[in-house]
C-alpha cells in the first residue's frame, strides 16, 4: 500500500554493524533472535495484565535494540510469548515516561503514533505475511502483505485479523503531560485460524518455528496547549521517528523477513524445559538472500544479471565448516540459484524476486 512505503521513503538504508550482545560486530555477523514459546493449559484472559501463572512462568526476551543493532534504546521494551490450540499469545511490557495517542480509527496509520508491530511470516519464505500495529488507544491497523517492498507487492489494508483479541493497561495516566508515566502494557491473543492457507489445513505450528518479529516506534513529541504531538524540526518536517526491535535488521527497513526472528512453539508445558537451535538449513538461506541482493545491486549497476556466482561474491561460500556450490541459472525471465544442501539433501532456490522454496 502506498501509504506504509511512505513509511520508508524518507528514510536513510544504511548498513551497519550491531551486536545482540551491545558489542560492535559487522553484518556479517548478524544472528536472528531466537525464542521458546511453550504451550499452556491455562485460559489466558485477555486484560493488559498477563497475572496467570503461565505469564508469570514464561521468559522475557532480550530488551529491544535499534533496527540496525548499533544504538542502545533509550527506553526499554520486551515481550512474553505463549500458544494453545486457539491461540497465539504475546505480551508486551513498553517502558515509557509519557504515554500518548491519539489515533482511534481502526485501520488508521498507526505508527503517527508511538506503536508496537508484530510481524509474522508463517513458512519462512518471505512471501505472504502478516503485520498488526497497536498504539496504546488499543486501536489495530491489521496488514496482509504478498511480498516486501523491495519487489513490487501488494499490500491488503482491508485484511482483517478475524478473532485477534488485544488488550492494554496504562501504567500512569494517558495523555497527561503533567506527571511521568511508567510505560504501558500490551497482551495480544493471534487466532492460529488467520494463517491458514486452505480450508482444512491446521495451521498450529506444533514443535515448529515461524519468522517472527517486533518492533516499536517511538517518536520525539512537542506539546500544544497540553496536547502531545509528533516533533518537528525548524523547517516544520516531521523528526525521523525511532525503531526498535527485537531481532534487528542491520537496515533501517523492518520489511526483510529473511532477517526476522525464530519463535519455536514447544509442546512441552510451561516450565518445562526447551531448546531451539537454529537449523543449519536456514543458514544456507541467509547465505542465498546475501546472494539475491548482491545480484540486485549487480542489476541496478550494469543493468543486467550477473551469469556467475563469481560475479557475485568473491570468497568460497561455507556453513559450519561445510563449502557450499550454488549455481546460477539465468532465464528470460530472470535467475535461479539453487545449492543442495549438504546437511538435509534438500535444494534450496531463490529466484529474481527474492521468493525462497526448498525441494
Amino acid at each position: 500500500m502506498f501509504i506504509k512505503q511512505i513509511k520508508f521513503t524518507f528514510l536513510v538504508v544504511a548498513l551497519g554493524s550491531y551486536s545482540i550482545l551491545s558489542c560492535a560486530q559487522t553484518k556479517q555477523d548478524i544472528v536472528p533472535q531466537t525464542y521458546v514459546a511453550h504451550k499452556t493449559q491455562e485460559t489466558i484472559t485477555i486484560d493488559g495484565k498477563a497475572d496467570e501463572t503461565s505469564w508469570q512462568k514464561a521468559k522475557w526476551t532480550n530488551n529491544f535494540i535499534d533496527i540496525e543493532g548499533i544504538v542502545t534504546p533509550k527506553y526499554k521494551t520486551k515481550v512474553k510469548m505463549l500458544w494453545d490450540e486457539t491461540y497465539f499469545y504475546i505480551f508486551t511490557n513498553i517502558e515509557e515516561p509519557h504515554v500518548w495517542a491519539d489515533i482511534k480509527k481502526h485501520d488508521a496509520v498507526i505508527f503517527y503514533n508511538n506503536d508496537f508491530e508484530i510481524f509474522v511470516d508463517p513458512d519462512g519464505d518471505t512471501y505472504n505475511y502478516y503485520e498488526t500495529e497497536i498504539n496504546a488507544l488499543n486501536t489495530v491497523w491489521d496488514l496482509f502483505i504478498t511480498k516486501p517492498y523491495r519487489e513490487e507487492n501488494v499490500v491488503l489494508n482491508d485484511y482483517e485479523t478475524t478473532g485477534l483479541k488485544s488488550a492494554v493497561q496504562i501504567h500512569g495516566t494517558l495523555n497527561d503531560p503533567n506527571d511521568i508515566d511508567e510505560g504501558w502494557t500490551l497482551e495480544i491473543a493471534i487466532p492460529w485460524d488467520v494463517y491458514k492457507t486452505s480450508y482444512y489445513e491446521d495451521a498450529v505450528p506444533r514443535d515448529r518455528f515461524f519468522r517472527v518479529n517486533f518492533s516499536r516506534v517511538n517518536w520525539n513529541y512537542s506539546l500544544e496547549n497540553g496536547k502531545y504531538y509528533r516533533k518537528k524540526d525548524d523547517n516544520g518536517d516531521y523528526l525521523h521517528e525511532y525503531n526498535w526491535v527485537w531481532s534487528p535488521i542491520g537496515v533501517i527497513n523492518m520489511h526483510e523477513p529473511e532477517k526476522w526472528g525464530y519463535v519455536y512453539f514447544s509442546t512441552k508445558k510451561i516450565g518445562q524445559t526447551d531448546h531451539f537451535i537454529i537449523p543449519q538449513d536456514e543458514k544456507i538461506k541467509w547465505e542465498l538472500f546475501k546472494l539475491y541482493r548482491a545480484q540486485k545491486k549487480y542489476h541496478e549497476i550494469n543493468k543486467k544479471w550477473a551469469n556467475s556466482i563469481e560475479n557475485l561474491t568473491p570468497s568460497a561460500v561455507t556453513i559450519d565448516s561445510e563449502i557450499l556450490y550454488p549455481i546460477l541459472e539465468t532465464h528470460n525471465f530472470g535467475y535461479n540459484i539453487s545449492v543442495k544442501s549438504p546437511f538435509t539433501k534438500k535444494m534450496l532456490i531463490i529466484n529474481q524476486e527474492g521468493k525462497f522454496k526448498s525441494q
